[in-house]
Formats: structure tokens, C-alpha cells, sequence
């Protein structure tokens, strides 16, 4: 499977223009996995690091489920890779964990997060709050999990290029 990634329109309107970016991120780290395997995938950066692409991508699960569900709608599903045990779940692994199941989990979880998320106007305010207190406009949401998801690629950039020498934007 090759991962297209397509930049939004130069001249989209606003909504557009931040799911656009949203999706071009999330793209990217889907880019920056394929062709990896699972071993791969499970390999740190370097030590004593437990980054690793597999753990990035289920880290990503937990943050879209987060802010798509349990902030913007006030619906705690639970976790899916972490606990109050193990608050780094999502980057440590078993044998049984595999590319396949954390990529259709993410990729659920993305479906998820587009269906909540047009509900909403850029300007709604979430119906759940952090811990402080605080609600969020569903415009701050969206450019959250583009800063997210960006700084998570300049590290998966890194991870990727040490694996197997394979750099590119």
C-alpha cells in the first residue's frame, strides 16, 4: 500500500483548510510507518528511548480518542493502550501486539474523531472539560492535533531515518 498525502487547497475556507492539514498529518505518520515490520516498527529511536513508530501511532489512538470523544463529546470510552498502572501503555509491547491491529485501531479512531467532529461548528464549545476546568472550541481541538501530530512526525522523521535511512518531509 502507498500513503498518499495531499496538502489542502491554498485558498480553502477555514474548516477545510485545518482538517485538511489534520489529515495531511496524520498521513504523514502513516507514511513514515509503511513498508516496516512489526519488529521494525517496535524498534526505539535509541536508549534508554521507548519511542518507537508502533508506539507513536497507538499514542495517537489515545489522543484522538481523547480530545474526539471524551473532551468534544464528554464520553469517556476508556482507554485503549494505557492505564493508571502503566500511564506509557501505549509504547510498550508484547509479541501479540502487531502493526495491523494498532493501524485499524487508529484508523478507527480517526473515523471516529471526523464523524464527532462534524457535529460541530469551529466555533462550538466542547461538552467536556480538562482537568482544570477548561472547554475548548472545536477550532482549538483541530489546530491542537495538528501541533500534535506535527511534533510527533519530526520525531517519527528521526525514528524512521535510523531504521533504515529513509528521510523525506
Amino acid at each position: 500500500m502507498t500513503i498518499e498525502r495531499n496538502e489542502p487547497a491554498t485558498t480553502a475556507d477555514e474548516r477545510t483548510m485545518l482538517e485538511g492539514w489534520l489529515d495531511y498529518h496524520r498521513q504523514t505518520l502513516a507514511w513514515k510507518c509503511e513498508g516496516l515490520t512489526d519488529a521494525q516498527l517496535k524498534t526505539a529511536s535509541v536508549e534508554p528511548s521507548e519511542l518507537t513508530l508502533l508506539g507513536l501511532v497507538r499514542h495517537m489512538a489515545e489522543v484522538e480518542r481523547f480530545w474526539f470523544h471524551e473532551i468534544l463529546l464528554d464520553e469517556d470510552l476508556g482507554l485503549l493502550y494505557c492505564s493508571e498502572e502503566d500511564r506509557d501503555g501505549d509504547f510498550h509491547f508484547t509479541e501479540a501486539d502487531t502493526w495491523a491491529e494498532a493501524h485499524t485501531t487508529w484508523q478507527a479512531e480517526i473515523d471516529n474523531a471526523r464523524r464527532n467532529a462534524a457535529a460541530f461548528g469551529l466555533d462550538d464549545v466542547s461538552k467536556g472539560r480538562s482537568r482544570r476546568g477548561e472547554q475548548f472550541n472545536l477550532r482549538w481541538i483541530i489546530t491542537h492535533m495538528i501541533e500534535e501530530y506535527a511534533r510527533h512526525n519530526g520525531h517519527a522523521d528521526l525514528v524512521r531515518e535510523r531504521l533504515d535511512g529513509a528521510t523525506g518531509d
